[in-house]
């Protein structure tokens, strides 16, 4: 169903009993909520939950926004940091809370669990520092709480190869779903693989609800933007569960470490096995380890 929140409107789809205590999905930078495992939401549907999960702005079946004057082509962007430019940005991590809340008002929903991954986990530690009276719990998997240009290192010229890597350009169906399929070579979970069919039908799937470079450039500019959230972790008294895999060749494990160590009182669970994607054969996992953490700690 399309839902008007924050002023644009978000694809959501619902599983789960209707009267279940509400548990909100936040996907990563660039993906779309068809690339949640079945067994994923099952999971939570079969534990009581009501799990409601959405395309992010910018992807999928949800609104383009685009902002006035700020370029969103690989090429234009990096044009102007070369020409010495500052960063663009079309909307922050803070824009897409207010997606969320307003998602939650729309539905009826004043507090609920959450629990997000990547670039939705950086929402999501976002939301625990500016709406903590919205989170009944966080579970916060496979992210970071620094800025994500401190990797780059100092100069213009780190941050111009960072934004190089990040970017994309718009691809034909099959070189998207040809990449799909190397994403998970380069940065899925091998102690918990997805066959290259299922790989292949979930990036069909995907490519037949919308891809653009454009709107994934946005959502890359707005995560080189977001700011350090350790300050705001420190003050937080939420129960907060962090996950993160030890074969995460993407986002260093000690960067899932920083973000329990900064907030009080939370609890830190490493995965053997796990990358930087949640494939079918983890969900389960995911799932147990969420369920037992929320009856514990809620």
């Amino acid at each position: 169903m399309r839902i008007e929140a924050n002023g644009i409107y978000l694809e959501v789809e619902e599983s789960g009993p209707v009267d279940g205590v509400p548990l909100i999905l936040i996907r990563g930078q660039g993906s779309q909520l068809v690339h949640w495992p079945e067994e994923l939401n099952a999971g939570f549907a079969a534990a009581g939950f009501r799990t409601i999960a959405f395309d992010n702005r910018d992807v999928g079946l949800s609104q383009r926004c685009p902002a006035p004057d700020v370029p969103d082509s690989a090429d234009e962007i990096l044009a102007a940091l070369g020409a010495g430019a500052d960063l663009p940005k079309p909307y922050g991590i803070e824009d897409m809370v207010g997606d969320i809340t307003g998602l939650m008002d729309a539905l009826g929903l004043e507090r609920a669990h959450f629990f997000g991954i990547s670039m939705g986990g950086a929402v999501l530690q976002q939301l625990c520092i500016d709406q903590p009276d919205r989170v009944l719990s966080a579970t916060i998997v496979m992210t970071a709480c620094r800025p994500f240009t401190e990797r780059a290192g100092e100069g213009r010229e780190a941050l111009l190869a960072l934004t190089r890597y990040l970017l994309v350009r718009d691809v034909t169906r099959p070189a998207y779903l040809d990449g799909q399929i190397a994403e998970h070579g380069l940065w899925g979970s091998p102690g918990y693989p997805m066959p290259e069919a299922d790989i292949r039908a979930m990036a069909e799937r995907a490519w037949a609800r919308g891809v653009d470079a454009a709107g994934k450039n946005r959502q890359v500019l707005a995560i080189l933007h977001a700011p350090d959230r350790r300050p705001g972790l420190r003050q937080l008294d939420l129960p907060c569960l962090v996950i993160h895999g030890r074969q995460d060749t993407l986002i260093p494990l000690e960067m899932g470490e920083e973000i329990a160590a900064h907030i009080p009182g939370s609890e830190f669970q490493a995965i053997e096995g796990m990358g930087h994607i949640i494939t079918p054969k983890l969900a389960p996992v995911m799932v147990d380890l969420v369920r037992d953490f929320i009856i514990r700690r809620t």
